[in-house]
Protein backbone atom coordinates (compact mmCIF):
# COMPACT_ATOMS: atom_id res chain seq x y z
CA UNK A 1 0.00 0.00 0.00
CA UNK A 2 2.78 2.62 1.11
CA UNK A 3 4.79 1.73 -2.26
CA UNK A 4 1.17 2.26 -4.07
CA UNK A 5 1.01 6.05 -2.53
CA UNK A 6 4.66 6.96 -3.09
CA UNK A 7 4.14 5.97 -7.03
CA UNK A 8 1.32 8.07 -6.91
CA UNK A 9 2.77 11.27 -4.95
CA UNK A 10 5.99 10.81 -7.65
CA UNK A 11 6.18 14.13 -9.60
CA UNK A 12 7.51 12.31 -11.99
CA UNK A 13 4.91 9.54 -12.62
CA UNK A 14 1.40 11.39 -13.91
CA UNK A 15 -0.34 8.29 -15.01
CA UNK A 16 -1.67 7.32 -11.83
CA UNK A 17 -2.64 10.75 -10.71
CA UNK A 18 -4.34 10.62 -14.54
CA UNK A 19 -6.14 7.43 -13.75
CA UNK A 20 -7.56 8.06 -10.37
CA UNK A 21 -8.68 12.16 -11.56
CA UNK A 22 -10.30 10.14 -14.55
CA UNK A 23 -11.65 7.43 -11.95
CA UNK A 24 -12.99 10.58 -9.93
CA UNK A 25 -15.02 11.87 -12.83
CA UNK A 26 -15.66 8.71 -14.99
CA UNK A 27 -17.55 8.02 -11.18
CA UNK A 28 -20.24 10.68 -11.63
CA UNK A 29 -20.73 9.96 -15.38
CA UNK A 30 -21.19 6.19 -14.30
CA UNK A 31 -23.16 6.87 -10.87
CA UNK A 32 -25.76 8.60 -12.47
CA UNK A 33 -26.04 7.64 -16.42
CA UNK A 34 -26.42 3.82 -14.17
CA UNK A 35 -28.61 4.80 -12.32
CA UNK A 36 -30.75 6.06 -15.37
CA UNK A 37 -30.12 2.83 -16.85
CA UNK A 38 -30.83 0.68 -13.92
CA UNK A 39 -34.22 2.11 -12.89
CA UNK A 40 -35.49 2.15 -16.38
CA UNK A 41 -34.50 -1.61 -17.35
CA UNK A 42 -32.42 -0.44 -20.68
CA UNK A 43 -29.23 -2.26 -19.80
CA UNK A 44 -29.55 -4.31 -23.17
CA UNK A 45 -30.22 -1.08 -25.11
CA UNK A 46 -26.89 0.37 -23.50
CA UNK A 47 -25.01 -2.93 -24.40
CA UNK A 48 -26.37 -2.97 -27.91
CA UNK A 49 -25.25 0.57 -27.94
CA UNK A 50 -21.72 0.16 -26.60
CA UNK A 51 -20.91 -2.98 -28.60
CA UNK A 52 -22.07 -0.87 -32.11
CA UNK A 53 -18.43 1.60 -30.86
CA UNK A 54 -16.04 -1.18 -32.77
CA UNK A 55 -18.13 -0.60 -35.56
CA UNK A 56 -17.59 3.05 -35.47
CA UNK A 57 -14.29 2.67 -34.60
CA UNK A 58 -13.22 0.08 -37.36
CA UNK A 59 -14.84 2.34 -40.19
CA UNK A 60 -13.08 5.23 -38.85
CA UNK A 61 -9.81 3.58 -38.82
CA UNK A 62 -10.70 2.39 -42.35
CA UNK A 63 -11.37 5.45 -44.35
CA UNK A 64 -8.86 7.42 -42.45
CA UNK A 65 -5.70 5.34 -43.68
CA UNK A 66 -7.40 3.64 -46.53
CA UNK A 67 -9.38 6.50 -48.06
CA UNK A 68 -7.41 9.17 -46.79
CA UNK A 69 -9.82 10.84 -45.15
CA UNK A 70 -8.13 12.36 -42.04
CA UNK A 71 -10.66 13.94 -40.32
CA UNK A 72 -12.78 10.50 -40.06
CA UNK A 73 -10.82 9.18 -36.58
CA UNK A 74 -11.91 6.09 -35.01
CA UNK A 75 -13.56 8.36 -32.17
CA UNK A 76 -15.12 10.19 -34.62
CA UNK A 77 -16.53 7.06 -36.35
CA UNK A 78 -17.81 5.78 -32.65
CA UNK A 79 -19.80 9.18 -31.53
CA UNK A 80 -21.31 8.87 -35.18
CA UNK A 81 -22.38 5.42 -35.30
CA UNK A 82 -23.48 5.23 -31.66
CA UNK A 83 -25.52 7.95 -31.97
CA UNK A 84 -27.13 6.25 -34.92
CA UNK A 85 -27.60 3.50 -32.74
CA UNK A 86 -28.96 5.20 -30.37
CA UNK A 87 -31.48 6.84 -32.94
CA UNK A 88 -32.26 2.99 -34.31
CA UNK A 89 -32.73 1.54 -30.73
CA UNK A 90 -34.91 4.40 -30.10
CA UNK A 91 -37.42 3.76 -33.32
CA UNK A 92 -37.08 -0.09 -32.42
CA UNK A 93 -38.20 0.06 -28.88
CA UNK A 94 -41.09 2.23 -29.96
CA UNK A 95 -42.42 1.36 -33.76
CA UNK A 96 -41.18 -1.74 -34.85
CA UNK A 97 -43.31 -4.83 -34.58
CA UNK A 98 -40.51 -7.14 -34.67
CA UNK A 99 -39.16 -8.63 -31.41
CA UNK A 100 -37.34 -6.10 -29.79
CA UNK A 101 -34.79 -8.04 -28.30
CA UNK A 102 -34.17 -9.74 -31.72
CA UNK A 103 -33.76 -6.63 -33.58
CA UNK A 104 -31.49 -5.14 -30.55
CA UNK A 105 -29.28 -8.32 -30.67
CA UNK A 106 -28.77 -8.12 -34.40
CA UNK A 107 -27.99 -4.28 -34.27
CA UNK A 108 -25.48 -5.86 -31.28
CA UNK A 109 -23.97 -8.18 -33.40
CA UNK A 110 -23.42 -6.53 -36.31
CA UNK A 111 -21.81 -3.54 -34.87
CA UNK A 112 -19.42 -5.38 -33.54
CA UNK A 113 -18.91 -7.81 -36.56
CA UNK A 114 -18.94 -5.35 -39.27
CA UNK A 115 -15.89 -3.40 -36.83
CA UNK A 116 -13.52 -6.43 -37.23
CA UNK A 117 -13.97 -6.47 -40.98
CA UNK A 118 -13.00 -3.10 -41.47
CA UNK A 119 -9.97 -3.41 -38.77
CA UNK A 120 -9.32 -6.46 -41.00
CA UNK A 121 -9.14 -4.41 -44.07
CA UNK A 122 -7.33 -1.74 -42.68
CA UNK A 123 -3.39 -2.09 -43.28
CA UNK A 124 -1.10 -2.00 -40.89
CA UNK A 125 -1.28 -3.27 -37.04
CA UNK A 126 -4.15 -1.96 -34.96
CA UNK A 127 -4.87 -3.86 -31.66
CA UNK A 128 -8.89 -4.42 -30.93
CA UNK A 129 -8.24 -5.37 -27.69
CA UNK A 130 -7.26 -1.76 -26.35
CA UNK A 131 -10.58 -0.72 -27.12
CA UNK A 132 -12.69 -3.57 -26.30
CA UNK A 133 -10.83 -3.87 -22.70
CA UNK A 134 -9.20 -0.29 -22.56
CA UNK A 135 -6.55 0.60 -19.97
CA UNK A 136 -7.40 3.85 -18.08
CA UNK A 137 -3.45 3.80 -17.11
CA UNK A 138 -2.72 5.06 -20.34
CA UNK A 139 -5.38 7.97 -21.03
CA UNK A 140 -4.00 11.38 -21.45
CA UNK A 141 -4.41 15.00 -20.47
CA UNK A 142 -7.23 15.39 -23.35
CA UNK A 143 -8.76 12.11 -22.23
CA UNK A 144 -9.33 13.82 -18.44
CA UNK A 145 -10.74 16.92 -20.56
CA UNK A 146 -13.19 14.93 -21.91
CA UNK A 147 -14.10 13.25 -19.38
CA UNK A 148 -14.72 16.38 -17.19
CA UNK A 149 -16.91 18.18 -19.72
CA UNK A 150 -18.99 15.24 -20.04
CA UNK A 151 -19.57 14.64 -15.97
CA UNK A 152 -20.29 18.45 -15.72
CA UNK A 153 -22.69 17.66 -19.01
CA UNK A 154 -24.10 14.76 -17.22
CA UNK A 155 -24.38 16.69 -13.54
CA UNK A 156 -26.62 19.63 -15.40
CA UNK A 157 -29.04 17.69 -17.38
CA UNK A 158 -29.87 15.39 -14.17
CA UNK A 159 -30.35 19.25 -11.98
CA UNK A 160 -32.27 20.47 -14.99
CA UNK A 161 -34.83 17.68 -15.74
CA UNK A 162 -34.68 15.66 -12.39
CA UNK A 163 -38.31 15.79 -12.21
CA UNK A 164 -38.81 14.47 -15.59
CA UNK A 165 -36.49 11.54 -15.09
CA UNK A 166 -38.06 10.56 -12.09
CA UNK A 167 -41.73 10.45 -13.76
CA UNK A 168 -40.22 8.62 -16.97
CA UNK A 169 -38.20 6.46 -14.74
CA UNK A 170 -40.52 5.12 -12.89
CA UNK A 171 -44.13 5.56 -14.54
CA UNK A 172 -43.44 6.35 -18.35
CA UNK A 173 -47.30 6.10 -19.17
CA UNK A 174 -47.96 9.00 -16.34
CA UNK A 175 -45.50 10.71 -17.80
CA UNK A 176 -47.43 11.02 -21.24
CA UNK A 177 -50.22 11.31 -19.71
CA UNK A 178 -48.90 14.94 -18.13
CA UNK A 179 -47.98 16.29 -21.29
CA UNK A 180 -44.41 14.97 -21.61
CA UNK A 181 -42.93 13.71 -24.77
CA UNK A 182 -41.36 10.62 -23.54
CA UNK A 183 -40.10 8.97 -27.16
CA UNK A 184 -38.07 12.37 -27.85
CA UNK A 185 -36.60 12.51 -24.01
CA UNK A 186 -36.12 8.72 -24.25
CA UNK A 187 -33.92 9.51 -27.63
CA UNK A 188 -32.19 12.44 -25.77
CA UNK A 189 -31.40 9.75 -22.86
CA UNK A 190 -30.25 7.02 -25.12
CA UNK A 191 -27.74 9.79 -27.35
CA UNK A 192 -26.37 10.78 -23.61
CA UNK A 193 -25.84 7.12 -22.92
CA UNK A 194 -24.17 6.49 -26.29
CA UNK A 195 -21.77 9.64 -25.69
CA UNK A 196 -20.70 8.71 -22.30
CA UNK A 197 -20.04 5.32 -23.65
CA UNK A 198 -17.71 6.34 -26.09
CA UNK A 199 -16.33 8.56 -23.52
CA UNK A 200 -15.58 5.67 -21.18
CA UNK A 201 -14.15 3.05 -23.79
CA UNK A 202 -10.53 4.35 -23.29
CA UNK A 203 -11.00 4.05 -19.17
CA UNK A 204 -12.69 0.45 -19.07
CA UNK A 205 -13.16 -0.49 -22.81
CA UNK A 206 -16.06 -1.29 -24.70
CA UNK A 207 -17.05 -4.64 -23.56
CA UNK A 208 -16.59 -3.37 -19.87
CA UNK A 209 -18.15 -0.19 -19.86
CA UNK A 210 -21.68 -1.76 -19.64
CA UNK A 211 -20.69 -3.35 -16.32
CA UNK A 212 -19.75 -0.14 -14.96
CA UNK A 213 -22.95 0.99 -15.55
CA UNK A 214 -24.91 -1.32 -14.26
CA UNK A 215 -23.23 -2.90 -11.24
CA UNK A 216 -22.81 0.11 -9.29
CA UNK A 217 -26.29 1.43 -9.57
CA UNK A 218 -27.18 -2.22 -8.98
CA UNK A 219 -25.38 -2.82 -5.61
CA UNK A 220 -26.77 0.91 -4.53
CA UNK A 221 -29.87 -0.20 -5.23
CA UNK A 222 -30.11 -2.44 -2.68
CA UNK A 223 -30.24 0.38 0.65
CA UNK A 224 -30.60 3.36 -1.04
CA UNK A 225 -34.47 4.61 -1.00
CA UNK A 226 -34.73 7.13 -4.12
CA UNK A 227 -32.54 8.15 -7.09
CA UNK A 228 -30.86 10.55 -5.55
CA UNK A 229 -29.77 8.35 -2.99
CA UNK A 230 -29.03 5.68 -5.64
CA UNK A 231 -26.58 8.14 -7.90
CA UNK A 232 -24.91 9.63 -5.44
CA UNK A 233 -24.05 6.30 -3.58
CA UNK A 234 -23.73 4.28 -7.15
CA UNK A 235 -20.67 7.45 -8.13
CA UNK A 236 -18.98 6.46 -4.37
CA UNK A 237 -19.66 2.70 -5.00
CA UNK A 238 -17.80 2.95 -8.51
CA UNK A 239 -14.89 5.45 -7.51
CA UNK A 240 -14.11 3.26 -4.41
CA UNK A 241 -14.14 0.42 -7.39
CA UNK A 242 -11.89 2.54 -9.12
CA UNK A 243 -8.76 3.01 -6.39
CA UNK A 244 -9.36 -0.12 -5.11
CA UNK A 245 -8.90 -1.91 -8.56
CA UNK A 246 -6.00 -0.37 -9.38
CA UNK A 247 -4.44 -0.81 -6.04
CA UNK A 248 -5.25 -4.83 -6.77
CA UNK A 249 -3.80 -4.57 -10.40
CA UNK A 250 -0.65 -2.90 -9.40
CA UNK A 251 0.17 -5.44 -6.75
CA UNK A 252 -0.61 -7.93 -8.89
CA UNK A 253 0.69 -7.24 -12.15
CA UNK A 254 -2.73 -7.97 -13.65
CA UNK A 255 -5.17 -5.90 -16.10
CA UNK A 256 -6.48 -2.69 -14.43
CA UNK A 257 -9.43 -2.40 -16.62
CA UNK A 258 -10.26 -6.22 -15.97
CA UNK A 259 -9.25 -6.28 -12.56
CA UNK A 260 -11.49 -3.40 -11.29
CA UNK A 261 -15.05 -4.44 -13.12
CA UNK A 262 -13.80 -8.14 -11.38
CA UNK A 263 -13.76 -6.37 -8.27
CA UNK A 264 -17.00 -4.37 -8.19
CA UNK A 265 -18.62 -7.82 -9.59
CA UNK A 266 -17.81 -9.66 -6.51
CA UNK A 267 -18.91 -6.93 -4.31
CA UNK A 268 -21.95 -7.35 -6.36
CA UNK A 269 -22.39 -10.57 -5.35
CA UNK A 270 -21.44 -10.27 -2.06
CA UNK A 271 -24.08 -7.78 -1.40
CA UNK A 272 -26.76 -10.25 -3.16
CA UNK A 273 -25.91 -12.97 -0.81
CA UNK A 274 -26.52 -10.70 2.40
CA UNK A 275 -29.42 -8.83 1.16
CA UNK A 276 -30.76 -12.21 0.05
CA UNK A 277 -30.39 -13.90 3.58
CA UNK A 278 -32.21 -10.69 5.07
CA UNK A 279 -34.78 -11.59 2.74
Amino acid sequence: MIEFFEVFLNSDIVFLRYAVVAAFFSSVIFGFMGTYVVTRRISYLAGSISHTVLGGIGLGLYLSRVKNISWFTPMVGAFLVSIFAAFIVNWVSTHSKEREDTIIGTIWAFGMGGGLLFIAKTPGHMDPMSYLFGNILMISYIDLWAVLILSIIVLFIFFVFYNIIICVGFDEEFARLRGINTRLFNLLMLCLIAVSIVTMVRIVGIILVIAMLTIPAAISQKFTRNFRQMAVCASAVSFVSFVVGLYLSYITDLPSSATIVTFVAVVYFVFLGVFSKKV
